[in-house]
């Protein structure tokens, strides 16, 4: 089926607001000193490093300053009544920017985000966007041993379109991928093919941070990629051995990826997730 030609950004970007009801006096200060009290190394001696150097910014201003918070998107991403509210009492927003290079890890992304959640007030993922409650936030950084969730930073939101729903990922940008979109989901495989999203999005970006190894402008990646069970599984931080597997087909549409079956039908769906999960898949 032959390979995908995808562009490789120089650098990636990212952006966390932290909306406070009075400004932090250093916030650079007190983020140095949470993260080493708080942070477990690798990740700790990452941030610290990070932080002393030209790859994060740190700007805060009075609220007015900066463009209004999306509140009806934060809203339809889940944010609570109670964050919502703390937002309208805020007088200052402190913006965190990391830039880092497109590979492994995701730098710019985890330290961003532990810095972020190292200063007082409520955290807004900005390229969601949503509010990041310090439990979730702090569960969502590595481990020790470099275990992440997937689900925690890439996003499935579908919405009724055609003959079922349409799936489009939020979140594989920030490692500099195209998001993958599927069309005219059945409503009865709305969760097994959420799940096979998950997983296809933790083997692309092994494949795609693998490319980037020996990458200079360009990374050439297969048109058709094989998910297992334990892809699934990795995309939730757990293990599981290798055990079933599909193959599906990814077709370049303009900046996102449409995920396919690799044969034509009008059961192809059900039929690729029952092989995965067994059937009957609804």
């Amino acid at each position: 089926m032959g390979e995908l030609t995808l562009p490789v950004p120089e650098t990636l970007e990212a952006v966390y607001a932290v909306a406070s009801a009075e400004p932090c006096t250093d916030p650079g200060d007190l983020a140095r000193a949470e993260i080493a009290r708080r942070v477990e190394p690798p990740l700790r001696d990452l941030v610290l490093g990070m932080l002393d150097s030209p790859m994060i910014t740190l700007d805060q201003r009075p609220i007015a300053e900066w463009p209004p918070l999306p509140t009806d998107l934060l809203a339809a991403y889940g944010a609570a009544p109670a964050d919502l509210a703390a937002l309208s009492r805020a007088t200052h927003l402190l913006a965190v920017r990391a830039a880092y290079r497109p590979g492994r890890p995701p730098a710019h992304e985890w330290a961003a985000r532990a810095i972020a959640g190292a200063v007082p007030g409520t955290v807004i993922d900005v390229f969601t966007p949503q509010i990041l409650p310090r439990d979730r936030l702090e569960r969502s950084l590595p481990s020790p041993d470099g275990t992440v969730r997937l689900t925690d930073w890439i996003l499935l939101p579908h919405t009724p379109s055609g003959d079922g729903y349409w799936f489009v990922t939020r979140g594989l940008a920030r490692f500099g991928l195209p998001e993958l979109q599927t069309e005219d989901v059945p409503d009865a495989l709305v969760e097994p093919w959420a799940r096979v999203l998950n997983g296809l999005t933790h083997r692309l970006l092994d494949l795609w941070q693998d490319a980037l190894r020996t990458a200079a402008d360009t990374v050439r990646i297969p048109a058709v990629v094989s998910v297992g069970v334990q892809d699934v599984a990795a995309a939730q931080g757990v293990d599981e051995p290798p055990g079933r597997e599909i193959s599906v087909r990814l077709r370049l549409d303009g900046e996102s990826l449409t995920v396919l079956p690799v044969e034509d039908g009008p059961d192809r769906l059900e039929t690729l997730c029952a092989a995965l999960f067994g059937p009957p898949c609804r």
